[in-house]
């Protein structure tokens, strides 16, 4: 079974996206797939019964490392809307320019992407790509996008209404509803985010050390310093210099807690942690959901890891 129709099947075992029900009665049944977990729950959010929603990344998988069988090509191809975003899974960009060239949406340009890292050798656009892409100026050498956008809940909430627009043009009747699922998506995104606010409000420790470069925009939202392990995809390790670097730095700056990730292998993370003798958290970018995820959805899996933050940077 490949990666869609896997994603599909195991959504329409759970009563999640649109069914039966959604291609008949009131529903529209329009067919959406989204690249990975985050913009399939926000399209699964804003969408409610009037879609049939489908993720290309399937629970417990890495979202980076995202490969495309003919039949999820096909998939893709056939689906009313792409939910993808550009430069995050390179193996989805060359079809959303091709077989769903008409349908694609790209989420990055409502997330207003404006942060950058080390590349590392990522493998999805640079900066300087994105920025001739959209007009803008191009950020220094050696540095690529951040495209972890989701992790600011204020801008997967910005998303949530670019996307009811983007719904309404494909499916006028169901504009008035796509806007109230929006607007009660933004509740409760708003609501999230004024609850880390306070959580993180008061911390001793203000440097995140993480297993990579993925939480750069909740750092950015909320007053913290990240400095990832790895570069911005997960699997491209670290050299024994840059180890040696950070974990000095984790001795320098009084880190108590070193991040490992869901759905990457910790043991880069664990050197860090074992050599600097400092503990160990899991810390979840919600790239995808497993049965080891501390939550069922977006929204439980942030307020997991709100809590593991405020144990693990020592917050008041």
């Amino acid at each position: 079974m490949t990666a869609a129709t896997a994603s599909a099947a195991a959504l329409a075992l759970a009563g999640c996206g649109g069914s039966d029900d959604a291609a008949g009665g009131s529903g529209a049944g329009l067919t959406v797939v989204a690249g990975f977990y985050p913009l399939e729950w926000a399209a699964q959010r804003v969408g409610g019964d009037r879609l049939d929603v489908s993720s290309l990344t399937p629970p417990g998988a890495e979202a980076h490392d995202l490969e495309l069988a003919p039949q999820d090509v096909a998939a893709v191809a056939e689906a009313d809307l792409l939910v993808y975003l550009e430069g995050f899974q390179p193996a989805l960009d060359e079809v959303a320019t091709t077989e769903a060239a008409a349908t694609a949406w790209d989420a990055g340009q409502a997330a207003d992407l404006t942060l950058t890292a080390e590349e590392h050798g990522h493998e999805g656009e640079t900066a300087e790509e994105h920025a001739e892409h959209a007009g803008e100026e191009p950020a220094g050498d050696g540095e690529a996008l951040d495209p972890h956008f989701w992790l600011d809940p204020v801008r997967l909430a910005s998303v949530g209404d670019a996307l009811a627009e983007r719904l309404a043009e494909a499916d006028p009747d169901g504009a008035a509803g796509y806007e109230q699922n929006a607007a009660a998506l933004r509740a409760d995104l708003e609501a999230l985010d004024a609850e880390i606010q306070a959580g993180l409000a008061g911390c001793a420790v203000d440097t995140l050390v993480t297993g990579h470069e993925a939480f750069g925009y909740l750092a950015d939202r909320y007053g913290l310093e990240v400095v990832g392990i790895s570069g911005l995809s997960p699997s491209q390790e670290p050299d024994p210099a840059q180890l040696a670097e950070i974990t000095a730095l984790v001795r320098e700056r009084g880190v108590t807690t070193v991040y490992t990730e869901t759905l990457v292998d910790p043991a880069v993370a664990e050197t860090v942690a074992t050599e600097a003798g400092v503990r160990t958290a899991v810390l979840d970018p919600v790239e995808g959901l497993t049965d080891e995820s501390a939550g069922s959805d977006y929204l439980e899996v942030m307020r997991a890891n709100l809590a593991t933050l405020q144990e693990g940077q020592s917050c008041s």
